[in-house]
């Protein structure tokens, strides 16, 4: 009976840990802390590294656009709890992001990482402009500069470099299994 009864509750911690809000939830803890700490120390070309922007568009990449929104809002969330910004700005943004990505990006075929990297790149860019516009329109002052350009770039391009391992960072945290897109849906040979 207690033989029984543990292994009900490995079980079910088991299922626990393969929701995809806690898998979030434990890949963006420990990405928030290098974002925060090593990140905010180490930049490149005098800019800060965007790695939770770029899990937020490579979750909409793996996992379509509902997935990707959910995805940046949680891990938005997560970053606007430790910046002064409004709260809820970059959870917005990055949730846009996610979803943007999931709804461009095709789920029906295997994508080649070439493709995730130049999707990852261009949308990290949008998101990176989008931000301190939507900031300006609600009233925050300063994040509009002529820094912006250099800033959109170096996070264009770095993310992208990232994607190589956010997607599949993403692609567990969601519990997408790969050959669940290797093959087109079913409605195509009907």
């Amino acid at each position: 009976s207690f033989v029984v009864s543990a292994g009900r509750n490995w079980n079910s911690m088991i299922d626990f840990v393969n929701r995809p809000l806690v898998r979030l939830l434990l890949v963006g803890l420990p990405a928030l802390a290098l974002q925060t700490t090593f990140f905010a120390e180490v930049k490149f070309f005098g800019v800060v590294l965007q790695i939770m922007l770029a899990l937020s568009i490579a979750a909409g990449l793996v996992g379509g656009s509902e997935n990707g929104a959910l995805a940046g809002f949680v891990f938005g969330l997560m970053f606007d709890l430790v910046l002064t910004s409004p709260l809820g700005l970059s959870a917005l943004v990055f949730g846009a992001a996610g979803w943007g990505a999931g709804y461009l990006h095709s789920r029906a075929l295997e994508n080649p990482k070439w493709l995730n990297a130049l999707v990852v790149g261009l949308m990290s860019g949008l998101a990176t402009f989008v931000l301190p516009v939507v900031a300006n329109w609600i009233g925050v002052e300063g994040w509009l500069s002529s820094r912006l350009t250099k800033v959109i770039i170096v996070v264009a391009l770095t993310n992208a470099l990232f994607s190589f391992i956010a997607v599949p960072i993403a692609r567990w945290s969601l519990a997408v299994r790969r050959n669940q897109r290797l093959a087109p849906p079913a409605e195509v040979f009907l």
